[in-house]
This record gives C-alpha cells, structure tokens and sequence, in this order.
C-alpha cells in the first residue's frame, strides 16, 4: 500500500504562483512514476506532470513551461511549481504514484483545490 498526501493547494490570482507538495508513504520501491493529475468541474481528470525515479518528466501541453514536477526522493515528495497560473488551471489537484505490482497499481491522494481567479 502506498499513501500520498497533498499539500499546497488554495486561491491565487491570475499570473500568480503555487507549489503543491505530495509526500508518500508506504511501500514504495515497487513506484515507477509519480505525477499529478487534475480535475475540473464538468471535466475528465487529466494528466498535468509525471517524473520518474531517475528524474524523467512529461507535461500536458496546456502547462508546459509554466509547470515544473520535481522530486526529493530523501524526503519521498513531489512537488509541482505552478508558475503564471491562469483561470483555466482551476481544478481539484491529485497526487498519483503507479506502483509495478506484476498490474500496474494506481494510487491517489485525496485531491487539493487549486482556484485561479481575479
């Protein structure tokens, strides 16, 4: 079992900031990515940033280059540094870590609320 909490999440203006953090906890050496995922209202989650134990990362399109998912395997966290953030980001925040268990598992965090709005 893995655990993942999130952190981070609140109101900000258009053209601000936000870091969301997300610690795990549990079995982790069966993880083979980390990400994050978002959710708007009326919308399909979709995925925004993934990185992989050796520091590989994705983005979505719609954030690339104003997003950044970086890692601290010390402290077993991710975090994604939202830069310039606009009202379109607004949406329910997931953690998600995908473990090799011979299936593929997905874990998730409870979400953390991320507005973006003037």
């Amino acid at each position: 079992q893995v655990q993942l909490v999130e952190s981070g999440g609140g109101l900000v203006q258009p053209g601000g900031s936000l870091r969301l953090s997300c610690a795990a906890s549990g079995s982790l050496f069966n993880i083979v990515a980390m990400g994050w995922y978002r959710q708007a209202p009326g919308k399909e989650r979709e995925l925004v940033a993934r990185i992989s134990p050796v520091g590989s990362t994705n983005y979505a399109d719609s954030v690339k280059g104003r997003f950044t998912i970086s890692r601290d395997n010390a402290k077993n966290t991710v975090y994604l540094q939202m830069n310039s953030l606009k009202p379109e980001d607004t949406a329910v925040y997931y953690c998600n870590a995908a473990a090799l268990l011979g299936h593929l598992q997905d874990y998730w965090g409870q979400g953390t609320q991320v507005t973006v709005t003037s």
